[in-house]
């Protein structure tokens, strides 16, 4: 019988550290953990296919509430049968609730108590989002995960601040929990809380208190250094349930994902490997390199060596580099194709070693193998 929606079994653990190897259950399927999801911002992974992205192994995609909601908007998704049937994606979806662009979009938004007055960076018009209106919306999507509305302070953030952030964050959550849901739509909260360890913790633990299917760590890659990044994860991460999932937001950098699999995170998301892939820089095992460069002009080797990736199976760098430095599509769709393989299949990888108890090795020998390549 198949577990019903938000069961999450741990099936492997590393003896030193708080690394696992995990199952999440949704109402689309069955996830692996730690995951990678790949950012489908507007409901898709830019100049990918859902049937490109099934090939490579993504097994759960993420979209944002925000920017579905400015366009095409909610009636136009629910209208046509719900953000999965919308962009043609059988799979589990989670969907971000907008409290990210409390952040990044800073200059056009107001906080209110009841939420968040955004002006639309397309066209001016008001878009108001606060706990009530995220959750709703995201049940009108049907994703499979859907986040409480939060509010992420920026970096540096001053002690006052960050302390009205949680409060909010809080004060949000607890809405969030109450609203209705989708059928089998599981819900996440959100720890906010800035380079504050005290307010992490009492954001955690308040969050345990309301209950969620599964718990985030938020407001970290907005700025800080690597050492507070950590710190956050930490401080956070420490005060969630081993029996939840827990996600580190916005964090993709291979060696982070690492550190914070050891601090037992299972999920993660970032635009990594797509936004650099549209700029010409591959991901190979032995770090990044940029592809435009001329010192690759003529270069008769795949992008990386030894990748059974499509893009590698029948280009050469020459090739690529020559697409994307006359603007031709295909170009930014083999580095994007290739991207994705490398980082999906360092997940699975990443997987197999917690499922063999060698993840002190794999973690080790990846790290080593970090820097730029030719």
């Amino acid at each position: 019988m198949t577990p019903t929606p938000g069961t999450f079994e741990i099936l492997a653990t590393d003896p030193g550290s708080g690394a696992r190897q995990g199952r999440l259950w949704t109402a689309h399927g069955a996830v692996d953990t730690p995951v990678f999801m790949p950012v489908g911002t507007q409901g898709t992974v830019k100049a990918m296919s859902p049937a490109e992205l099934t090939d490579l192994g993504a097994q759960i995609l993420l979209g944002n509430t925000y920017h579905l909601a400015l366009r095409p908007g909610v009636d136009i998704v629910e209208s046509c049968g719900g953000l999965h049937r919308f962009m043609g994606w059988d799979g589990p979806l989670l969907t971000d609730s907008g409290g990210f662009q409390v952040f990044s979009l800073s200059p056009l938004r107001k906080v209110r108590p009841n939420g968040v007055e955004f002006v639309s960076h397309h066209d001016g018009s008001t878009l108001f989002l606060g706990p009530v209106e995220a959750m709703d919306y995201q049940r009108r999507f049907g994703s499979d995960i859907a986040m409480a509305f939060d509010e992420c302070p920026p970096y540096p953030c001053e002690r006052d601040w960050a302390c009205k952030a949680v409060d909010n964050t809080l004060a949000w959550a607890a809405l969030c929990a109450d609203q209705p849901r989708a059928p089998g739509q599981l819900r996440f909260g959100i720890v906010q809380g800035s380079v504050y360890a005290e307010m992490r913790e009492r954001c955690a633990r308040e969050l345990v208190r309301i209950g969620f299917d599964g718990y985030a760590v938020g407001g970290v890659s907005v700025g800080e250094s690597d050492a507070e990044r950590l710190e956050g994860v930490r401080n956070s991460a420490s005060w969630l349930p081993a029996e939840r999932p827990r996600y580190l937001m916005g964090v993709g950098d291979r060696g982070q994902i690492l550190d914070a699999v050891a601090m037992g995170v299972d999920m993660f998301d970032c635009v990594l490997p797509t936004r650099l892939a549209r700029s010409g820089t591959a991901f190979t095992r032995a770090g990044r390199y940029p592809v435009k460069a001329g010192a690759y002009r003529a270069d008769t080797r795949p992008i990386e060596e030894g990748c059974g990736c499509y893009a590698c199976a029948r280009f050469s760098r020459a090739y690529v580099r020559h697409l994307l430095n006359v603007k031709e599509i295909l170009g930014v769709r083999l580095l994007t194709v290739h991207n994705l393989h490398r980082y999906l299949g360092f997940m699975r990888e990443l997987r197999a070693a917690l499922a063999q108890g060698r993840f002190a090795e794999f973690r080790r020998a990846a790290l080593q193998s970090e820097g730029e390549t030719v």
